[in-house]
């Protein structure tokens, strides 16, 4: 339930040589205050519930709550939703004994590509290829939450 997880900007498209797997997300907020945010997440054939806590200090670590639902429920869900949907297709890149999933965002937020990458502590050591940009992971601007209402076209 505890999610270490780092942000990254990237810096070319060469990812996707390595990519293992390309999967379509869709997702919007029933509620996207800092302390906790609900989101509904549709990916391919799935579809996610899933709750956040605000981020520690380093915003690398924070609750995060998340079950499976129908995907006719997720479909249901999103139109009581608050307004802007993220739209984005990720890659999934081994390196090392790590997964990268890199998110290329489409729509309002197209142009901005990002990687996140899961830890098992904050020390937790990674390789970083070379296509990994500029840390973000303390940067507010780049949280989903925050996309959804001030998209990335609009900076």
């Amino acid at each position: 339930m505890i999610e270490i997880e780092r942000k990254f900007l990237v810096l070319s498209n060469n990812f996707m040589a390595e990519s293992l797997s390309k999967k379509r997300i869709v997702q919007a907020y029933l509620n996207s205050n800092p302390e906790r945010a609900v989101r509904i997440r549709i990916k391919e054939d799935k579809a996610y519930l899933t709750i956040k806590g605000k981020g520690n200090s380093s915003g690398t670590t924070r609750l995060e709550w998340e079950t499976e639902i129908p995907v006719e429920d997720a479909e249901r869900l999103l139109p009581i939703c608050e307004e802007g949907i993220i739209e984005k297709n990720r890659y999934e890149i081994k390196i090392g004994r790590h997964v990268f999933e890199v998110d290329v965002f489409l729509g309002e937020n197209a142009g901005l590509i990002m990687a996140e990458i899961e830890l098992q502590s904050e020390s937790d050591f990674f390789e970083k290829p070379i296509w990994l940009g500029q840390e973000v992971t303390n940067d507010e601007r780049f949280y989903n939450a925050y996309l959804s209402k001030r998209p990335f076209k609009s900076w």
